[in-house]
């Protein structure tokens, strides 16, 4: 039984909060299911309300039973409010957690784990990579990351697809690897964790470049899409300098995306 929500099904309940916004009141919507999973701080646009909602889910999804109730009752809060909101409902929700083998179903009023038959002969199953797990989701990110450079938005270009860095991350975090398990919750811990695992190695080295990058682009004295700006001494991203940003983070992106594949079969 999973005691956590693979990554593949967090994104799909992302994109189902997303398909719900699509009703109107996006950031709205954003906000209330952000507040469900322990975020209750408003966020000061509603890109950035988008990035902390994906956070804020990955960060719940190490707790499976947690996960299930914040998106139930953020779910069902929506439909009561009065306002005519479609949201899943719990026939719908079982349903992708039965497609990602997660040991819980809904049954109204209660989450209760999945009743157990005998016990199955063990298949040695590849590890899924990242593309197969998110390739809707990858691709999204990449296309609205180019779309607002093209709206002449460097900032929110750069701070979406440092998200999709991130995220992308994530799929290390429990995987099995000659020196051990890559531990870590969030991104500086799972890249220190891989790093310590591949002294050495060119990921290490790619990882240095990446957490570099990252740490600049966060800091208030760099690109300040993170933290804020600091209005003394920052200096705000020009379009020239989020581009290159930009396709820096898509070449560690893809190099992350078949080492994870390569890590995945040791």
């Amino acid at each position: 039984m999973n005691c956590e929500i693979p990554n593949s099904a967090v994104w799909e309940f992302i994109d189902i909060v997303d398909k719900i916004s699509g009703q109107g009141q996006r950031w709205y919507v954003l906000e209330h299911f952000k507040s469900h999973f322990g975020n209750s701080s408003r966020s000061s646009t509603e890109s950035w309300a988008e990035s902390d909602l994906r956070s804020a889910m990955t960060n719940a999804a190490m707790n499976a039973p947690l996960f299930i109730e914040a998106f139930v009752n953020a779910c069902d809060s929506l439909k009561s409010n009065g306002e005519g909101w479609f949201a899943p409902d719990a026939a719908l929700i079982n349903t992708v957690l039965a497609k990602h083998k997660i040991g819980y179903e809904i049954r109204p009023p209660d989450l209760v784990a999945r009743e157990l038959g005998s016990t199955p002969i063990p298949v040695t199953i590849a590890t899924p990579t990242i593309a197969e797990m998110a390739k809707e989701m990858i691709e999204r990110s990449l296309s609205r990351s180019e779309e607002l450079l093209s709206e002449g938005r460097p900032r929110e270009a750069v701070q979406e697809i440092l998200w999709l860095l991130e995220t992308v991350a994530t799929a290390f975090r429990g995987l099995e690897t000659e020196s051990g398990k890559v531990e870590g919750k969030y991104f500086n811990h799972i890249v220190r964790d891989l790093r310590a695992k591949h002294p050495g190695s060119t990921l290490e080295r790619i990882l240095d470049w990446a957490t570099a990058m990252h740490g600049y682009l966060s800091s208030p004295k760099g690109g300040g899409v993170r933290h804020g700006i600091d209005l003394n001494g920052g200096i705000a991203l020009d379009l020239n300098e989020a581009r290159l940003f930009c396709n820096l983070t898509r070449s560690y992106i893809s190099f992350l995306i078949m080492e994870h594949e390569n890590v995945g079969r040791l």
